[in-house]
């Protein structure tokens, strides 16, 4: 489940390494402009994409679990794509007038103006790539992992062509590899949204509904916000070591750049485990299946601290070498191979961070991962590296250090959080966001057809072979119902199994979506019943 998300990040991480990589031949300065307005960017804007979006692995894979209608998710992708656009504008100012600010910051003139220049020709492209996020996050809380490793399959190539059909080509220079680069990012959503339409995913959507503007913003948004916290407080701590690090002189920032290239890439892995388990943990909430959720968490941790184990044992059986691959100069070699134990060493507690916090975006938790990296690295591991690296002489090492410290420190408070949670209190809370969600759209429905409080509206099958006698589904939808919306599902009821309708209304034809095979398509009646004769436990459709 998670290779493909892991996958798919590695070739979203080469989508900027690319452009680098082409437009930095014309010039030492276009080199260090590109690379440094891409770190800008990903200290900025795309924190929304990869943080903001964490909203959706909460509210979307526990929609999608608790086994209602599967068009909730098409309303969740929707109303993100309203909050985080609204999250863009003020980084899109930001970066329209960032000249003065990284003056401030005693950035060199020339650099201060480059990167303006660049990043505003990248706005459009900037919210391409929230969307493109967005789209994922919609297509993985359906279990849909491969999509975007699919799209960026296609993207990736197409992003180096252009990237040169821009800079050379055209004659655009410097901006081309922005626009170029924003071109792949929107390529990227439009190919995704193909992807969902046409091939798998379309049965989410529902059209365009005014649902997502009338409701639950505030709580996306929260999210989102939390989400971004998250993530943003460890990327801003390892920019930070970054600029420490460039006034320790020339030869330790070129061995942080090796070290900090080296991480980027290392850190899909962790990230994809992240994605993954959020994505699990969440759908297994929204099910109802306390135990299944718990056994998910210990899952992702144990996967995590046997892929950071392999990665750790294959970085210091090279560590003597690896430098060699970025620089020909031994002071640089040298420097590398002191420090990549230490970073090494850290790809265990990375992965446990990872997975577990995870984890907690999958149960909602995303301001508990926002402290938590709060604490580590503000208030103590970047003091700590600091300290080691200029008062006590360790110079890089020291940096290094302070992170190592900070991430085991993460990884251990996480994993103890996830470990200790009441999954049946969780369970409760995915609940009653669910309630709530269906509460506030039924009373104000677009359309629908009014139904009696004390009755509810039902479709599942009457094929005994595919029913656990001993379970029963909640019914939702307490005031209004709109009949074209209903989804097939199996329950029991007082050891009757039959399509309940309101006794006012007209037979329905049941549209539940094909995964609740094998209990769709099966003979059905119908009659109806009072809500109180109904208890409210949730079940899966599975063989009795």
């Amino acid at each position: 489940m998670s290779v493909p998300v892991i996958l798919a990040y590695m070739l979203q991480n080469s989508l900027q390494t690319g452009s680098v990589l082409i437009v930095g031949r014309r010039s030492a300065q276009d080199l260090a402009v590109a690379a440094f307005s891409y770190m800008f960017a990903m200290a900025t804007a795309w924190l929304i994409g990869l943080g903001g979006t964490t909203a959706l692995d909460t509210l979307a894979s526990q929609a999608y679990g608790s086994g209602g209608d599967p068009r909730r998710l098409g309303i969740l992708l929707q109303r993100g794509l309203i909050v985080l656009t609204a999250m863009y504008i003020p980084i899109a100012f930001l970066w329209w007038n960032v000249a003065p600010v990284l003056r401030f910051l005693h950035q060199e003139v020339e650099l201060a103006d480059d990167t303006q220049r660049f990043l505003r020709a990248l706005i459009p492209g900037g919210l391409g790539y929230i969307y493109f996020e967005a789209g994922k996050k919609y297509l993985q809380a359906q279990g849909i992992m491969r999509a975007g490793t699919y799209v960026l399959l296609i993207a990736s190539p197409l992003n180096l062509l252009s990237n040169y059909f821009f800079v050379y080509t055209l004659k655009l220079g410097l901006l081309g590899a922005a626009y170029a680069t924003g071109l792949t990012y929107w390529l990227s959503a439009a190919l995704l949204a193909l992807y969902s339409t046409f091939i798998h995913g379309h049965e989410a959507w529902g059209g365009i509904s005014s649902r997502s503007i009338r409701e639950g913003k505030w709580e996306f948004f929260t999210l989102a916000i939390s989400g971004v916290l998250m993530v943003g407080t460890e990327w801003w701590a390892f920019e930070i070591v970054a600029l420490v690090a460039g006034s320790l002189g020339a030869v330790p920032l070129a061995a942080q750049s090796v070290i900090m290239t080296t991480d980027q890439i290392l850190n899909t892995v962790p990230f994809g485990l992240g994605v993954a388990s959020s994505t699990r943990v969440g759908n297994l909430l929204g099910a109802r299946r306390a135990k299944g959720a718990g056994l998910a968490a210990n899952i992702s941790a144990f996967t995590s601290v046997f892929f950071g184990g392999l990665i750790m044992v294959l970085m210091l059986s090279v560590r003597s070498s690896f430098g060699r691959l970025f620089s020909d100069e031994q002071p640089v070699i040298e420097l590398v191979a002191h420090v990549l134990p230490y970073v090494a060493a850290f790809q265990i507690a990375d992965g446990i961070a990872g997975s577990q916090g995870g984890c907690l975006r999958g149960m909602g938790r995303q301001h508990v991962g926002a402290v938590v990296n709060s604490l580590a690295y503000y208030a103590f591991a970047l003091p700590l590296g600091v300290w080691l690296a200029l008062r006590k002489g360790y110079g890089l090492e020291g940096l290094w250090m302070g992170q190592c410290a900070a991430l085991f420190t993460v990884g251990a408070l996480e994993w103890v959080y996830v470990y200790s949670t009441n999954w049946e209190k969780e369970v409760d809370r995915a609940a009653k966001r669910y309630q709530e969600e269906h509460e506030e759209s039924t009373s104000t429905a677009d359309q629908g057809t009014a139904v009696s409080e004390e009755r509810y509206i039902v479709v599942f099958n009457t094929h005994i072979d595919y029913i656990n006698r001993e379970d029963i589904i909640i019914l939702h939808r307490r005031h209004t119902s709109n009949l074209r919306r209903q989804t097939s599902t199996c329950v029991r009821t007082e050891g009757k199994s039959e399509e309940l309708v309101n006794s006012r209304t007209s037979r329905i034809k049941p549209k539940g979506p094909a995964r609740m095979d094998p209990c769709a398509n099966r003979t059905q009646t119908r009659d109806s019943y009072p809500y109180s004769d109904l208890q409210a436990l949730r079940m899966e459709c599975r063989p009795g």
